[in-house]
């Protein structure tokens, strides 16, 4: 059953009227509404066209949050093969908001970490709504410290809305463990490619993200705290978050405009949830050539560049 945002509701209305019109069908063979299904389909298409060329900054962050949006479980399972997933942070215990293990990239050995949501109230509750406590990003790090042990490359999928606030994670030392992952980051030698998938949100996005290269999804967000956030302290008013995200340059286009990002993956029209197969595909085939431009580096023009990478971020504004 698809899902619409507020926004949608031409669309919603149209594939309504589709719906109905097969259903009319299949229940009496006799009445042919295969024409009007394509007039209504032409105008769905026309209709999304619409929309999608001109969503503001706020319609891109719903999008980014689309509950049928892929998450990182199926960029996995479609983009690597001998995925092994470990657990915990050999100090506290496991956190299943992020995801990190090793496996294959189209034949080549990669360690994998990335942020979960979850699909349903089960699997969300699981993977505490894609924020992560302090044992998660030190389980990225471990994941990390054997990717640079073993040479092999680090591919980060980032989609959280932040860092987990409880005061648990406060007093197991949530910025520590979001600086040292960071740190580490810039620490490697080997090649780090990270793609925001849907919302990156803050340190809990930038610590697993200090990549290489970095990417983002044409409606996915990445932004230093949610609109909501940002509206509650500025203004103390989190209703005013469409005006937030508008003044916050958070969307794919701005941000590479300000050089935070490299490039832009393009989604399907109505956004990847329309058609996950084929936004992880493109993912994928930049993933592929993104790594076989870094792996002509050594070692240390790798971790060189990397490093030079962000401390060129608004230099040139």
């Amino acid at each position: 059953m698809q899902t619409y945002l507020d926004f949608e509701k031409p669309i919603s209305d149209l594939e309504g009227k589709i719906h109905e019109l097969k259903k009319l069908a299949a229940e009496d063979e006799s009445i042919d509404t295969s024409d009007e299904i394509q007039r209504l389909e032409v105008r769905v298409r026309e209709a999304m066209q619409d929309i999608y060329s001109k969503l503001t900054a706020w319609q891109k962050t719903q999008v980014a949050r689309h509950p049928q949006r892929p998450h990182f479980v199926d960029y996995a399972k479609r983009l690597f093969t001998e995925f092994t997933p470990l657990a915990g942070d050999r100090s506290f215990g496991e956190d299943a908001a992020i995801q990190a293990g090793l496996g294959r990239f189209r034949g080549q050995p990669v360690a994998i970490i990335g942020q979960e949501k979850g699909h349903d109230t089960k699997s969300r509750i699981k993977h505490n709504f894609g924020s992560p406590r302090p044992e998660g990003y030190r389980k990225a790090i471990r994941v990390m410290e054997m990717a640079e042990r073993f040479s092999l490359p680090v591919i980060t999928l980032v989609d959280t809305a932040g860092a987990y606030p409880g005061v648990g994670a406060e007093e197991r030392g949530q910025a520590e463990a979001i600086a040292r992952s960071t740190e580490m980051c810039l620490s490697l030698h080997v090649p780090m490619v990270s793609i925001v998938i849907g919302e990156g949100g803050s340190g809990g996005a930038i610590a697993i993200a200090t990549g290489n290269k970095v990417f983002m999804l044409e409606h996915s967000v990445y932004s230093v705290i949610s609109p909501e956030g940002a509206a509650s302290i500025l203004w103390r008013d989190s209703t005013r978050a469409r005006e937030a995200a508008t003044n916050m340059k958070i969307t794919a286009e701005d941000l590479k405009g300000l050089g935070v990002i490299d490039d832009i993956i393009p989604e399907p029209l109505g956004g990847a949830h329309r058609d996950p197969d084929i936004v992880i595909d493109a993912a994928g085939a930049l993933l592929e050539s993104t790594l076989a431009e870094l792996g002509q580096m050594s070692g240390d023009e790798v971790r060189k560049a990397r490093r030079q990478k962000f401390l060129a971020i608004g230099r040139n504004l």
